[in-house]
């Protein structure tokens, strides 16, 4: 086994399962409905928007181009949707998506991450479809906080500063 892939395949489970999801979630539990489905303007997204297309991407680049699955993603709804989709169902399905994606990773040989996939009709390897997944939730989890923000005026209280190094802390909804 090779370790630097497998610590490539920990670390991106890690930021997906272990940092981007609790923090979404977290948006997530503070919103209304509305909320979730308010854009700024035609041309901008909602919540509910970016979740959608974080799960259909995830799931086409990891768990279809990846792991192999039939893909059927259908990206142009993702950014059509209008109608509201209550958050604890947008929430249940983002977390679905990543149990498949972190299933697909977990049993994901790291000496295959070289090997090459064609995904959205672009010739790219295994690491990179990976590394794809995790810097495109990044961005987008960044927007899903900073509209949160914008929406509740609230501190989320993703990290503790008693020490030297900030620790994640996700708690109950409440804190």
């Amino acid at each position: 086994m090779n370790e630097t892939g497998q610590q490539f395949i920990a670390r991106s489970r890690h930021h997906l399962v272990d940092d981007f999801l609790p923090k979404i979630e977290r948006c997530l539990e503070r919103l209304t409905d509305d909320q979730v489905w308010w854009r700024p303007n035609e041309q901008s997204n909602s919540i509910g928007n970016l979740v959608l297309h974080l799960c259909g991407n995830a799931r086409q680049w990891i768990v279809c181009g990846v792991g192999e699955a039939a893909d059927s993603r259908d990206r142009d709804a993702e950014f059509a949707q209008r109608g509201v989709i209550p958050r604890a169902e947008l929430q249940q399905l983002l977390r679905q998506t990543l149990n498949e994606v972190d299933t697909t990773l977990q049993q994901y040989d790291p000496d295959r991450l070289l090997e090459s996939r064609t995904i959205q009709g672009s010739n790219v390897s295994a690491l990179e479809a990976i590394l794809h997944v995790v810097e495109h939730f990044s961005m987008h989890a960044g927007q899903i906080i900073l509209l949160t923000k914008l929406l509740t005026a609230v501190d989320l209280h993703f990290y503790d500063f008693e020490g030297k190094a900030p620790v994640l802390r996700f708690l109950s909804s409440s804190t």
